[in-house]
């Protein structure tokens, strides 16, 4: 006997679908906080690395919007 498995793409995230379809919308989905890297904040802007109590970017100077 043989099977055949078929195999499926992978679909985007939900995440994704959701703020692709605000966007389409024209919502403004962008993040407006720090990103995460381990256990630091990252910089949007620039992808400085940061310790978690940061409140401004020591290299391009960004802060989060409040």
């Amino acid at each position: 006997m043989c099977y055949t498995i078929s195999c499926m793409a992978s679909a985007p995230s939900s995440d994704d679908m959701f703020d692709e379809f605000l966007s389409q919308r024209g919502h403004d989905v962008d993040q407006s906080g720090w990103e995460e890297s381990y256990n630091k904040k990252q910089c949007p802007d620039c992808g400085g690395l940061h310790e978690s109590t940061a409140a401004q970017c020591s290299v391009c100077g960004w802060t989060p919007v409040r």
